[in-house]
């Protein structure tokens, strides 16, 4: 099985995100849960070509990517369920967690770290919010959380199977909570103890910087719940929260690639980042 994935890792991983991108595109034609502020094929087009620059540029650096450390660390027995070994069905339900633990743990050092919250807001930046924006991320930081999934992967030993299927639920979990689509209230609540839902991750997009530091999970919700960064739902309502940061609100720099790649340079880091937070007059610290 380990050899099948290393060999078809590529297209196993393309074919998952090609399916599931068209049944989320779909999903937000016929039940969209807001209307969109910028013109979708201006958005859909620079926000995809990030997502290509992004792919080549990985391929052109890391070209046996994740599953090829995974082999290295199995050949070489590094890593935590190599040195100990557990039945293959618990080892890989734990590599996947423990995997989403440390992608959790990023997220909150994105927006923690000034620095990285310069490049981390490229994503926050998205005027709209759809599946789109859940791959839109500056090339920087894609290279940053490739080389700390590398980390994660010798320090825990995952298998190649258990690394593949965590790519392919990481990025199928990011193209559904950042989807623009209406779940049923009843439906939403249920599947939020287990899955980050939509309406959950929205509240991590409000301009409101209080409600953007939180709800960090994007994949298992259990993780916010677990640490105390849960938010329930935004102040104004799924319909009428604004979406993205306060001071970049231009579509033609924020919504265009070029825009996009020089983001991270531009102007002060703002109170969005978790330790440069300005507190207003009566303001109470720990809302």
């Amino acid at each position: 099985m380990d050899s099948f994935v290393e060999s078809h890792e590529a297209a196993i991983r393309l074919g998952a995100f090609l399916g599931i991108f068209t049944l989320m595109a779909l999903w937000e034609l016929a039940a969209p849960r807001r209307a969109l502020t910028v013109p979708k094929g201006q958005r859909w087009a620079n926000n995809l070509g990030l997502v290509v620059l992004n792919t080549l540029l990985l391929r052109l650096l890391f070209p046996a990517a994740a599953v090829g450390v995974a082999a290295v660390a199995a050949e070489r027995g590094w890593g935590l369920l190599n040195i100990y070994p557990l039945h293959p069905a618990l080892a890989l339900l734990l590599a996947v967690a423990a995997l989403d633990l440390v992608i959790w743990v990023q997220h909150v050092l994105v927006h923690a770290v000034p620095a990285l919250w310069r490049l981390h807001r490229v994503h926050h930046a998205d005027l709209d919010y759809d599946l789109t924006t859940g791959a839109r991320f500056h090339p920087l930081e894609i290279i940053l959380s490739m080389l700390i999934k590398f980390s994660a992967i010798l320090v825990l030993g995952p298998s190649l199977v258990a690394v593949v299927v965590f790519e392919v639920l990481l990025n199928a979990t990011s193209m559904f909570n950042h989807g623009n689509v209406r779940l049923p209230g009843w439906i939403d609540r249920r599947l939020r103890w287990v899955l980050v839902t939509p309406d959950m991750h929205r509240v991590h997009h409000s301009i409101e910087d209080d409600e953007t530091n939180s709800n960090f999970g994007f994949n298992l919700s259990i993780w916010d719940r677990l640490f105390g960064t849960y938010r329930d739902q935004p102040r104004a309502g799924h319909e009428g929260m604004t979406i993205g940061i306060r001071d970049f609100r231009d579509p033609q720099e924020v919504d265009r690639l070029p825009g996009m790649l020089a983001l991270p340079f531009r102007g002060a880091v703002t109170g969005y980042a978790i330790n440069r937070r300005q507190w207003g007059p009566g303001e109470p610290e720990n809302q």
